[in-house]
């Protein structure tokens, strides 16, 4: 390739419209049974559910009779599946294979594998590196936030979804990867060593003045826990303002969500589900007498990638007025996925109902505002910058 105008400029990493960890961003899970999905009249499917497959056979049969090769049933059936769900027209409804139920639930626990360190994103027609982790591989051999990817292993892969080229990027521990990026419309080249990615869900820092930094990087089945278990320690020593950084969290589930309010939130309503399948509302309380941090001045800090289970927090600590929103407009993902479990270890993702904040507010599509807008760039980051973690200090 040879100098091309990328147009790679130094942008806000907050205008990133999606964000993965090297692997798949993840939304947000609640315990709703199917039969609330599917109405059911009688015990049997009620008939306005019913579709005849009679043109998809005569599709098939047609294909079958006149294709001048051997035809794979198993793909064709696995490729009606994924092309059926996704008529839906929902970026969040999905049918997952076997391996891809599997990889999606490895993401969901953190489980990336071996990888080089890179969270990516889509940004203005390319995948930009947002960031490099701290001590892995990529962030030592110079790679950039702003960087676009433009060659795995030779292959270009600059027109990739970010999903698909993370599935590239990871491998084995030990093994080597080659990355081209382009960089100021100039191209370089990395060779890189794969290493097990220290992917931990949540952790706690401290800064002068008294402060507790817990940034919370997805909301896995234990990380609820494991923030409340740092919280004797956040006590113990004196803490007078709590930062709980949830950027670029695309979520998790509502259960960690709920253990994590219930911290500053003694049994309160924090989540509206509604749904056409349903009756009634389904309202989610926080635990009882765990509201250790309460008291506590606390601000969140937020950017576009903050999504789903992240907002539910960010919303309701902002709706109870106990905490200051600092950063960039959060992502808007006010909707539910359910996880059902389908034959051969398949999986439909479907979006099975809204949720509201405690005041009964959507932030669907048009994300949580912060109470204070401070922005980062990808030169801040580059430079180890965080001018949005230095106002929350500054409050």
């Amino acid at each position: 390739m040879s100098r091309i105008n990328w147009k790679a400029k130094q942008v806000k990493l907050g205008s990133a419209i999606v964000a993965a960890a090297v692997t798949l961003i993840i939304g947000i899970f609640l315990g709703i049974n199917f039969n609330n999905f599917a109405p059911y009249l009688g015990g049997k499917l009620s008939s306005t559910n019913k579709i005849s497959w009679n043109e998809l056979d005569e599709v098939y049969s047609t294909l079958a009779q006149n294709y001048d090769g051997d035809l794979d049933k198993d793909k064709i059936i696995d490729g009606a599946k994924h092309g059926l769900v996704e008529a839906v027209g929902d970026v969040y409804t999905e049918y997952l294979s076997r391996e891809e139920t599997t990889e999606f639930n490895k993401a969901l626990h953190g489980d990336v594998g071996a990888g080089v360190g890179i969270e990516m994103g889509l940004r203005d027609g390319y995948v930009h590196v947002l960031r490099t982790l701290p001590n892995n591989p990529a962030r030592e051999a110079g790679i950039l936030a702003g960087d676009i990817l433009y060659k795995v292993n030779g292959e270009e892969v600059y027109n990739w979804a970010s999903e698909e080229i993370a599935e590239v990027v990871r491998g084995a521990e030990g093994t080597t990867v080659e990355l081209t990026i382009v960089r100021d419309g100039e191209e370089k080249t990395f060779t890189l060593t794969r290493e097990t990615i220290n992917n931990v869900s949540a952790y706690v820092t401290y800064k002068e003045n008294d402060t507790a930094v817990i940034t919370v990087t997805r909301f896995d089945t234990d990380t609820g826990t494991m923030v409340q278990g740092f919280a004797k320690e956040i006590l113990e020593k004196g803490t007078k303002k709590i930062i709980l950084d949830l950027r670029s969290n695309g979520g998790g589930y509502v259960s960690a969500a709920r253990d994590l309010l219930s911290l500053w939130l003694d049994n309160e309503k924090i989540l509206i589900q509604k749904s056409k399948t349903t009756l009634v509302d389904d309202i989610t309380y926080s635990a009882r007498g765990k509201a250790s941090f309460e008291n506590i001045k606390t601000i969140v800090l937020t950017n576009s990638t903050t999504a789903s289970a992240s907002e539910i927090v960010a919303g309701a600590l902002k709706d109870y007025e106990k905490a200051t929103i600092v950063g960039e407009k959060t992502y808007g993902k006010g909707v539910v996925q359910t996880m059902l479990n389908l034959s051969y270890g398949t999986t439909l993702k479907v979006t099975s109902a809204h949720w509201y904040t405690p005041l009964g507010n959507t932030i669907n599509l048009s994300g949580i505002e912060p109470d204070v807008e401070v922005t980062n760039t990808y030169d801040d980051i580059n430079h180890f910058r965080d001018p949005q973690m230095d106002k929350a200090l500054e409050i």
